[in-house]
């Protein structure tokens, strides 16, 4: 027998063993990922309702605040007759004009000018408020008259 009769047989075996290797692998790596799906498709299944509880949630706070907002001349705590309030909703909630329904009945000479929001819970202002806020707070406000030219 000649070395090449037998290097045939050899790198015919070895192809045949690297074939069946390969499938082997392929065949496991189809198994671990149809597992994963299947995990996948579970925790998609489990987390959905999880994930709709949470957005039902958060849009019912969202309206409350809302509501919060348009009522809150309404309540008790509003400190403000509610005709002298002004809601503008962004970037703050309200410009009350307190006092103005004095002026015009000619009881009152002078107004404060109030802006106010309105948070339900521990809501805390936006970073553009706290910006409004401290404007106020440092008599930054002023004046101006437009006048706009007829036809």
């Amino acid at each position: 027998m000649s070395l090449v009769d037998l290097i045939i047989p050899v790198l015919i075996a070895l192809a045949v063993g690297f074939a069946l290797g390969f499938l082997y692998v392929q065949a496991q790596i189809s198994a671990i990922e149809a597992r994963y799906r299947a995990e996948l498709e579970t925790w998609k299944l489990e987390a959905t309702s999880g994930i709709r509880k949470d957005s039902v949630n958060r849009s019912r706070s969202t309206l409350k605040g809302r509501i919060a907002e348009q009522m809150a001349p309404l309540l008790p705590e509003f400190a403000f007759n509610p005709a002298d309030a002004r809601f503008i909703g962004s970037p703050v909630d309200y410009v009350i004009f307190d006092g103005l329904t004095d002026v015009s009945d000619d009881k009152k000479k002078e107004i404060r000018i109030i802006f106010m929001d309105v948070k339900q819970g521990t809501g805390n202002l936006s970073r553009t408020q706290r910006v409004i806020r401290n404007a106020v707070l440092a008599k930054q406000v002023g004046w101006e008259t437009l006048r706009v030219a007829g036809e």
